[in-house]
């Protein structure tokens, strides 16, 4: 490659890459949830016509990497016409768990598909019989309304009765409705803004351009891979349990790098009855994760950078569970052990590259009711920060998200003017990093008096087994639960009466190091 097609290819990478970004800033300012407006638990992202990942804006690993994972069969298993919009949130065909609603358009120039456009947001709401669809379940069906991969748009033209039978189920309907129009509104604008630009290049030199840029962040994966020890190595981390009463989950995995980084799940525990089953599209997000992680940061953010990935997994096991299986925590419980476990793994041949563990857990709240401030049924889910887990090179970072979720917090002004309830307290846990010659990142105290009768579910991990140290650090924190200062599990649902409490506190993340006497 010359100079200047190194330039080229360079300004290619941020032209797709500013289409992504603004897919997504469209999507923050339409959207009518705080889950999406302020959180901005969404992601965008822009493949090529086999479904290959060309681009994706810096929004949610467990989203962009199991879309990365999806579309290709999405892509390759039907016929495209323009104008057409596919909208799904099936974990088995395709999605991650039921509240991620992923939206799909292909872009045509002229008669010819070059690629697609994919934007997937959390709803707060999927029609689950508890608010925030995040049940303590133990079937797919009662997590909320299944959609396989449908036509939502024909000729730009949006089905009324496919969009209208979502929103039906749901409890905030107008809010339903809205965040999905802000959703398709994203797709529209990727569409247009990558059609203009293979429009301009000539649709052989984008296609050219997208392989290139493709082969030159394999070269980079390849080349990193080369540099860390060859060998193996076997880790065991467990869960602390499914919600229904399976007790201390095995993930095991065994890491091997070679010309390829090898992960193999065999020795999982067998999917439970519960809902932390992770499908295996969210198994693949978490190891491509961890992946990406290793590379340089120039590298681009497309199928190349993940190519060295191999995966195994035996169907019917935690990581690959077979449907019916419950799977809304798998999303976000099980992602985020599995990434420890890699890392755990992976420490052993490369110890000062890896991180201690963070807090290992999203710390999911789901909650509603039947009449919030504006008197309408409500419905409301987020996810809590916590610490991270320090290196060979610092302390980990406190009160923040890590790993599988790239969110925010809803601002207290927000949640409190949209819904019945108070935030007492919102602090950093002090003491809850592990020690160490860096200490690992403090966790959060999240208090929140519920004014209004509310049904309330929290799905957490990291009660019981702590977040571990490193190379002599101490573990962190666990984390706790409490309703109105009395201890409660790891996965609870509850109704509670106006004027109770709930606090949260979050885990600390490990250690790195021996701390110096």
């Amino acid at each position: 490659m010359t100079e200047s097609d190194a330039v080229g290819l360079a300004v290619f990478g941020s032209r797709v890459d500013a289409i992504c970004a603004s897919m997504g800033a469209a999507l923050q300012r339409a959207a009518f949830s705080p889950n999406i407006r302020d959180r901005l638990d969404f992601s965008c992202a822009l493949y090529d016509g086999d479904g290959e990942l060309v681009a994706q804006a810096a929004h949610i690993p467990v989203h962009l990497g199991s879309m990365a994972y999806a579309m290709r069969d999405l892509a390759t298993q039907r016929t495209w016409a323009a104008g057409d919009t596919l909208i799904l949130n099936d974990p088995y065909l395709g999605g991650t768990h039921l509240p991620d609603v992923t939206l799909i358009a292909p872009v045509h120039l002229g008669a010819e598909l070059i690629g697609f456009v994919a934007a997937r947001a959390h709803h707060a709401d999927i029609g689950s019989d508890s608010p925030g669809s995040m049940p303590i379940s133990r079937s797919l069906e009662e997590e909320g309304i299944i959609i396989p991969p449908t036509l939502l748009c024909r000729d730009d033209v949006v089905i009324d009765s496919v969009l209208d039978g979502i929103v039906a189920a749901t409890r905030s309907r107008r809010v339903t409705r809205g965040d999905l129009y802000a959703q398709l509104g994203a797709v529209r604008l990727g569409r247009e803004r990558c059609r203009a630009l293979a429009d301009a290049m000539g649709a052989t030199a984008y296609r050219d351009s997208v392989r290139e840029r493709d082969a030159y962040a394999e070269r980079l994966a390849r080349a990193t891979l080369a540099e860390l020890p060859k060998g193996s190595a076997s880790i065991v981390d467990y869960m602390d349990d499914d919600g229904t009463g399976s007790r201390d989950l095995a993930i095991r995995v065994t890491l091997t790098i070679d010309e390829d980084l090898e992960l193999d799940f065999d020795g999982t525990c067998a999917q439970v009855p519960g809902n932390v089953n992770c499908p295996i599209p969210v198994t693949a997000a978490a190891a491509s994760y961890v992946l990406r992680c290793l590379m340089p940061p120039q590298i681009p953010d497309c199928a190349g950078a993940i190519r060295p990935l191999r995966l195994r997994a035996p169907l019917g096991c935690l990581v690959n569970p077979e449907r019916p299986a419950a799977v809304a925590a798998g999303n976000v419980e099980t992602s985020m052990r599995i990434v420890d476990a890699v890392l755990g793994a992976l420490a052993q041949l490369v110890p000062a590259t890896v991180p201690a563990a963070s807090q290992g857990t999203m710390n999911n709240l789901a909650f509603g009711g039947a009449q919030g401030r504006d008197g309408a049924p409500w419905a409301y889910y987020e996810t809590i920060a916590g610490g991270c887990g320090a290196h060979a090179d610092g302390p980990g970072p406190s009160g923040v998200h890590s790993h599988m979720t790239n969110t925010l917090n809803t601002p207290i002004e927000v949640l409190e003017s949209s819904f019945p309830l108070r935030v007492r307290r919102y602090a950093l846990r002090t003491g809850s990093g592990g020690a160490g010659r860096h200490r690992g990142g403090e966790g959060l105290i999240r208090e929140l008096e519920f004014l209004a009768p509310t049904t309330l579910t929290v799905i957490s991990e990291r009660r019981g087994y702590a977040p571990w140290g490193l190379a002599g650090g101490a573990d962190g924190a666990t984390g706790r639960n409490l309703i109105d200062g009395h201890a409660m599990p790891a996965k609870f649902s509850c109704d509670l009466v106006a004027g109770q409490v709930l606090t949260l506190e979050t885990p600390g993340g490990g250690g790195y190091g021996p701390a110096e006497a």
